[in-house]
């Protein structure tokens, strides 16, 4: 009876000791596991920290960018509204320099008719008028530079004919002829057409030269001008330069 309870016993403590064992071992792979668990809670949680601060500091650089986004969108509407008032201006601007242009056109077409009207009471028109106005519009509408400007010629013929010439141009193959009144009709519109048709037997010199035929007149009424032009004829007035032509677009002179 005493063998067995010894055996019992030291049985008992045998298992104890692999309960122990046991237990020890795993208390020690526990505690390696709550070990490796607090260091990685550790990691996380720094990786967490790291994570938060750099949240910050990108929403600080958000904020950032917005306060300059909206610094951005307020200077583009002070831009635009500095465009806009730009505008206005320059659109008052352009209007007072086109009424400014229009009164000193105007004021440069009276002051040009009253020197033609002074020009008329002296006897000068074609000296004051013409001679500086017809080799600039034979360039303009012929662009032909003249050679030669002839105003108040005089010629006799053997048999008594004479007549004066107010102005006569030479320029290319070409020959002006130009016959200057105070106000254009149709009457010195025919008289022109026998002028140039009997211009030949005063000047036989000029026998190849085609004659385009010029009138020119402080006052032009609408049908004369009309009439001159079906006629074939450059039609001179007062104008923003002196004298310009006031054909219509695209009217072709006659050559005689």
């Amino acid at each position: 009876m005493a063998v067995r309870l010894e055996e019992r016993v030291d049985g008992l403590e045998t298992l104890f000791g692999q309960f122990v064992a046991q237990t020890g071992s795993a208390l020690l792979r526990m505690e390696r596991g709550i070990l490796e668990l607090k260091n990685e809670t550790r990691i996380f949680q720094k990786e967490m920290k790291d994570f938060k601060d750099e949240m910050k500091v990108f929403k600080d650089e958000m904020t950032d960018f917005k306060d300059e986004m909206t610094d951005f969108k307020n200077e583009m509407i002070d831009f635009k509204n500095e465009m806009t008032d730009f505008k206005d201006e320059m659109k008052v601007f352009k209007d007072e320099m086109k009424v400014f242009k229009d009164e000193t056109k105007a004021e440069r077409r009276e002051m040009n008719k009253q020197w033609g009207n002074l020009a008329n009471k002296m006897g000068t028109l074609v000296e004051d008028l013409i001679y500086p106005s017809i080799g600039r519009i034979i360039q303009e509408e012929f662009d032909l530079k003249p050679e030669s400007i002839m105003i108040r010629i005089t010629r006799i013929l053997p048999d008594g004919r004479n007549k004066e010439f107010d102005a006569i141009a030479l320029a290319g193959d070409k020959l002006f002829f130009n016959s200057t009144k105070t106000t254009l009709k149709n009457e010195y519109v025919k008289e022109f057409i026998y002028d140039i048709a009997t211009f030949r037997d005063f000047f036989p010199e000029y026998q190849s030269r085609k004659i385009i035929g010029i009138l020119a007149a402080l006052n032009i009424p609408l049908n004369a001008l009309k009439y001159a032009e079906r006629k074939g004829f450059v039609v001179l007035g007062v104008g923003d330069k002196i004298m310009e032509s006031k054909n219509s677009r695209g009217f072709k002179p006659k050559e005689w």
